[in-house]
């Protein structure tokens, strides 16, 4: 027998072989697998996530040169990527036509090594958006207006700063969120209005420094309350001396957040915390799913129905596997990365969109279909390595490459082998590993990601004149003036230079928040922290009888299992070695009801 499959009774067995940890593919992997021709993966599930992850820069542009014109624009992609990148405008536009880079398949080389050099000779499109107005320095968006370094969203108006969100209007500091307007520094806040400083909050108005609420108005520092209004630490107030005690909060000042910030960080560690992040959610497990049917091992969905390991898909996914990014009416998508909007049978494939189908091993490619290994095509239909051919030479043709692809496979620097039903390999990414977004969920020091295996770049950063440091803003939103819209500050943190922009200072004041301290990537870095990762733990409710496992909190009424510790196991996203106290659905629900 294969030393990497054996047989379980539940399922195969197979030893991952890119980390030798063993996985399991459960018979309605097989299924689905077979429904869509290809062969079970042998990769684990956290490979082939961080495999794809390695391919996406989420949140960064970079100023490199126009290989049309010769000027300098701002892209996705790092000049030291080595892609021939195009203006967007002029990308999209017929000056230039991808079909020109078509060429044969060589059957004496292999077809990754192929494909590598056609994703390096085909000009990319600087930065890959569609339907914005008026937000030039936004990626990986959609149907946005009047938004600045947005990043990764679909239908967003008058915002900044805000990563993984969608329908937002009017807010600032935004991290996977939904349907949110008036909101600031939040993360995964769906439906709320004038939210701030707060976390895991749905349907919520008013609220201030708070995490897991839900129908909430008017309340702070508050956690685990469900249609509550005029709440100080989950304590009620009458209504008048909940607006004085906020009028003494002092928000307007910087030093009074900070001071907050860590009163209300250690006040929401006394309270037990849901086991998983969902509403809606029914036959799914994973976390952060909202209106998802039979949704197993996913990450951050809306709006999916029978999919597994797939991760921030929202507007509309089903029928879909280990894929990441998008959705927006997706269907059977399989090994693939930042490709949506009305795509079907879409396979180990890299922004490729609107309405694909059919297309495999192809980047950048736009309502085409029955494509194979192409780059930057249009409309384009029974293509290969950009070259045109007529449905049956196609067909057969494709069938040849998909032999010789498991005949002549690739092997990359740590000796996985590449045949057909592997996503392209991390070494061919035009991103280092803290260019990507897998820093993002998987941070690594330079030294451990290159001992796995990736590559790091150095940041080329650029030296701006710091006219004002954070010690010379003043504390008070009150006592800032228009001057500092003209000033280079120095981040409180990472010491890079960032600016205030004329729409932040307007919503600060409006609001009456005093200035950050911090940059945007640091402000982003912060909130990123405070997401559970897409990785699953074993583990036992820590309600113990009258009290948490670790005496912190009390419970307030008497639960199921009465004195003794609660025996419900399940599988969250909490790590073993987090702060957090954590409860199954029975006990967490017997708290908030």
């Amino acid at each position: 027998m294969n030393k990497e499959t054996y047989s379980t009774s539940s399922g195969q067995a197979k030893i991952c072989q890119n980390c030798n940890q063993d996985f399991t593919i459960e018979p309605e992997d097989f299924n689905f697998y077979e429904k869509i021709q290809v062969p079970a993966p042998t990769f684990c599930p956290e490979c082939r996530l961080k495999r794809r992850f390695a391919w996406r820069n989420e949140h960064t542009l970079f100023k490199v040169k126009d290989n049309s014109s010769g000027k300098e624009i701002f892209a996705g992609f790092p000049p030291s990527s080595n892609l021939k990148i195009y203006d967007r405008d002029y990308w999209w536009s017929d000056a230039w036509d991808p079909m020109n880079y078509g060429r044969d398949y060589d059957f004496s080389r292999n077809f990754f090594e192929q494909f590598r050099d056609l994703i390096y000779e085909v000009p990319w499109s600087s930065k890959s958006v569609t339907n914005v107005k008026d937000s030039d320095y936004c990626d990986q968006a959609g149907y946005l207006k009047n938004c600045y370094l947005c990043f990764n969203g679909d239908y967003v108006e008058d915002s900044a700063y805000c990563v993984r969100c969608t329908k937002v209007k009017n807010s600032f500091d935004l991290t996977q969120s939904l349907e949110d307007e008036l909101c600031y520094e939040g993360v995964a806040i769906n439906g709320c209005y004038r939210t701030f400083f707060s976390q895991d909050c749905e349907g919520c108005n008013d609220v201030w420094f708070s995490k897991n609420l839900s129908g909430c108005s008017n309340c702070f520092g508050c956690s685990d309350l469900r249609s509550k209004s005029y709440y100080i630490f989950n304590k009620p107030y009458s209504k008048g001396s909940y607006k004085q005690k906020m009028e003494e909060l002092g928000l307007d000042s910087w030093a009074s957040l900070e001071k907050i910030k860590e009163e209300v960080s250690k006040h929401l560690l006394r309270f037990p915390v849901k086991y998983f992040h969902g509403i809606r959610a029914v036959n799914s497990s994973g976390d952060y799913l909202r209106n998802t049917k039979n949704a197993r091992e996913s990450f951050s969905l809306d709006d999916a129905q029978d999919v597994k390991y797939v991760q921030f898909a929202y507007l509309g996914t089903k029928d879909s596997y280990d894929y990441s990014v998008w959705g927006n009416s997706a269907s059977q998508m399989y090994e693939s990365l930042t490709c949506g909007e009305q795509c079907d049978s879409v396979k180990f494939c890299f922004d490729c969109w609107p309405s694909c189908r059919n297309l495999e091993y192809s980047i950048c490619c736009h309502s085409s279909s029955d494509c194979f290994g192409c780059v930057g095509l249009k409309k384009k239909q029974y293509c290969i390595f950009n070259r045109q051919y007529s449905k049956e030479e196609y067909g057969l043709l494709r069938e040849k490459i998909i032999q010789r692809m498991d005949q002549m496979p690739y092997k990359d620097k740590k000796g996985n082998i590449y045949k057909y039903g592997e996503f392209f390999p991390p070494e061919f990414s035009p991103f280092a590993y803290n260019e990507s977004m897998l820093n993002d969920s998987y941070p690594l020091t330079k030294e451990e990601a290159i001992k796995a295996g990736y590559s790091w770049r150095d940041p080329e950063l650029k030296e701006y004149e710091i006219t004002l440091s954070v010690s010379a803003i003043p504390d008070s939103i009150k006592e800032t003036s228009d001057d500092i819209l003209k000033e280079t500050i120095q981040c409180l943190v990472c010491k890079r230079a960032y600016r205030i922009i004329p729409n932040e200072l307007s919503f600060l004041r409006s609001i009456g928040l005093a200035v950050p301290r911090l940059c945007v990537n640091c402000r982003l870095a912060r909130r990123l922290s405070s997401i559970n990762q897409p990785l699953y733990y074993r583990r036992r409710c820590q309600c113990f009888g009258q009290k948490s496992e670790n005496g912190v909190y009390q419970n307030s009424v008497k639960h199921f299992h009465e004195a003794g510790g609660c025996p419900n196991e399940f599988e969250t996203s909490y790590p073993p070695s987090g702060k957090e106290i954590v409860y199954c659905e029975q006990c967490y629900n017997s708290e908030v009801a």
